[in-house]
């Protein structure tokens, strides 16, 4: 089996629209801007999942501002997800400073959804304010069975790309220390934060319920980061994610079986893990 935790899908009006609805949402300018980034719906997703054998897709939306466009986005995900109910499991998502965040986490949790995600803070990074407006969604997700909840981090040096934060190792630590019972995802490897667990006093038990998604890791990362991994003692918290349609799954394939793992890890890295994490959902 193998369950990619991180791929995004978008309903037809603004997969065939994009320009319409960059108005008033820079992140979403930011990152789709050129005709290069990939928009797709669901069919789509599960038609590459079916060509690269992957069995189940956690899918988001995107974060918007605009509340109406974050339901738009969280009914089609909600609709894939009744569709193809063996294939896909939905998060849904908006922008935190959106004042009805918290409702609709309980909207679309109820219409059968199980997390939050991608959450980004695009311009901002993680800072104080944001962790403030990250509080009643997950008070929410942890009530309702301490659903996960997948945040966008990356690292803080290095080289530029669009939507790359401004986001540091702090503010993730701290995300971490301000909710330590709840079970976060953090997209893209932590930003690195995971490396952290080979401090000898503290970390490990502030990070104990965080998990690391691959997302664009051909992009940021040599193969040997899962040898490292392995290393670290992180094996198990480590999720596929593709960041679909941004990379094919293939090519994450292609780093794992060079990296020199073993099949045990790759396939902890491919279901195992993120099998447990969804367990009961």
């Amino acid at each position: 089996m193998i369950i990619d935790f991180h791929t995004h899908i978008f309903p037809e009006e603004i997969c065939l629209n994009r320009e319409k609805y960059f108005h008033g949402e820079p992140a979403f300018k930011l990152l789709y801007d050129s005709p290069k980034a990939k928009l797709v719906g669901a069919e789509e997703l599960i038609a590459v999942m079916d060509d690269q054998e992957v069995d189940i897709s956690v899918v988001f939306g995107f974060p918007w501002n605009n509340g109406d466009l974050a339901k738009l986005n969280n009914d089609y995900i909600i609709e894939a997800v009744s569709k193809f109910p063996d294939r896909l499991r939905g998060f849904a998502c908006f922008d935190m400073n959106w004042q009805g965040a918290a409702l609709e986490t309980e909207r679309c949790i109820n219409a059968g959804l199980s997390g939050v995600g991608e959450l980004a803070f695009y311009l901002s990074g993680i800072d104080k304010h944001a962790v403030s407006l990250l509080k009643p969604v997950m008070d929410v997700c942890r009530e309702s069975g301490n659903l996960p909840v997948s945040i966008h981090t990356n690292e803080s040096v290095g080289h530029k790309y669009p939507g790359k934060t401004p986001v540091t190792m702090d503010q993730v630590y701290d995300l971490a220390l301000a909710f330590p019972d709840n079970r976060i995802v953090l997209a893209h490897l932590g930003g690195g934060i995971l490396f952290y667990n080979l401090l000898r006093k503290e970390a490990k038990k502030v990070l104990k319920n965080i998990w690391y998604d691959t997302a664009a890791a051909p992009f940021l990362y040599d193969p040997a980061l899962y040898r490292a991994v392995k290393d670290i003692g992180v094996m198990d918290k480590i999720l596929f994610g593709t960041d679909f349609p941004l990379l094919k799954p293939a090519r994450y394939y292609k780093d794992l079986n060079a990296s020199g793992i073993s099949e045990e890890d790759k396939k902890k890295i491919l279901s195992g893990n993120a099998a447990n994490l969804l367990a009961g959902i």
